[in-house]
């Protein structure tokens, strides 16, 4: 019989909740974590959060901490994030997911710790082991150490813009297509696949549609509900060691609208729609897109490729186009036709 083994690299704290920013210190210091560290984040975030904690830091552990404020995540920016935080004991991500991805890769080639201080509910990445950088001009995942610490303060997050948390919202509502492509990638090509990790994503996309209408603007519980299932993603990816929980072909979508529409809508936003066409492409007319879409609606997310700011001949042009993003299985296949597409639109209203 083959033997099997795994190694399973898990945030050591995770700190969700009001006024979770007073426990910073204290969880740091508990994770042994001593010298300076360099904090990377951006204009907004540095001055609501970055730079108050770095100031509480250096007072109660006696430590020299460097802010580097990023605009864009770009591989340049990860270079110059690398050089100057070199000699750094740790980094801190303090923000959106450009500050958190881009301090996750420079602590990686930098082989120190690394802590996610988000400040939006925005992204799974803020607790993963998977990082999105720029590939010319699109973007793909690739795997890095998840952080020692996750430190979501939930009055922070619920004053956070209201599209970056259903942009959050939209991206785990997703993960249900996500894994039935992981399945389907599974039986036909083989694909490794883990039950475990499966499960707990599916599990994360029913928190937020079952909680859909709760989930309002300036809600500290509204806020708690979208990071305990940001983080749960997370962790499923780092399970199963690989984006597939949350990454299917509405993903590839989303990657391919970079491409042919950039800057138009938030990346989550965009998946959110695809994800409705994906579901009908995977389940029919009688499957959970009709669900899927009414979350989002309930949650004031794009449900329509107009919501998007995108065209129908743009929209058509990523997902006939999207399976030729990376070799990874979905419904897609090798390419599905746009006479498909432009139907599937039709039934679901996404077009």
């Amino acid at each position: 019989m083959p033997s099997k083994s795994a190694w399973i690299r898990l945030p050591r704290h995770v700190i969700v909740g009001e006024d979770a920013l007073a426990r910073a210190p204290a969880a740091i210091a508990d994770l042994q974590l001593t010298g300076d560290p360099t904090f990377v984040t951006s204009p907004t975030p540095r001055s609501l959060v970055a730079d108050p904690l770095a100031t509480e830091l250096a007072e109660a552990a006696d430590v020299d901490p460097q802010v580097i404020e990023i605009e864009r995540a770009t591989a340049t920016t990860i270079e110059e994030v690398i050089d100057a935080a070199a000699g750094a004991e740790y980094l801190i991500g303090v923000g959106g997911g450009s500050p958190i991805d881009v301090a996750k890769l420079a602590s990686e080639r930098l082989d120190v710790g690394f802590v996610s201080v988000p400040t939006t509910a925005s992204h799974d990445g803020i607790a993963s082991g998977r990082a999105s950088i720029p590939d010319g001009d699109t973007r793909h995942s690739v795997a890095a150490d998840p952080p020692l610490a996750v430190i979501a303060d939930t009055g922070v997050i619920a004053d956070a813009p209201w599209e970056l948390t259903t942009a959050g919202c939209a991206d785990i509502i997703s993960n249900y297509t996500a894994v039935r492509d992981w399945r389907l990638a599974h039986r036909l090509r083989d694909v490794e696949y883990s039950e475990y990790a499966a499960a707990l994503s599916e599990m994360t996309a029913e928190m937020l549609v079952e909680n859909a209408d709760a989930i309002r603007p300036e809600l500290e519980d509204a806020a708690w509900i979208v990071v305990k299932a940001l983080v749960s993603s997370g962790v499923a990816m780092s399970i199963a060691d690989s984006s597939r929980p949350a990454s299917g072909a509405e993903h590839l979508i989303s990657h391919q609208l970079d491409r042919i529409a950039p800057g138009r809508a938030f990346h989550g936003h965009q998946v959110g729609v695809a994800a409705i066409v994906t579901a009908y492409l995977q389940t029919g007319e009688d499957g959970d897109w009709q669900r899927i879409r009414d979350a989002l609606d309930h949650l004031d997310a794009p449900t329509t490729v107009d919501d998007l700011g995108i065209s129908e001949t743009e929209f058509v042009d990523a997902a006939t186009t999207a399976h030729e993003i990376r070799t990874r299985y979905t419904v897609l296949g090798d390419g599905i036709t746009a006479r498909a597409v432009r139907r599937a639109g039709a039934v679901t209203g996404v077009l």
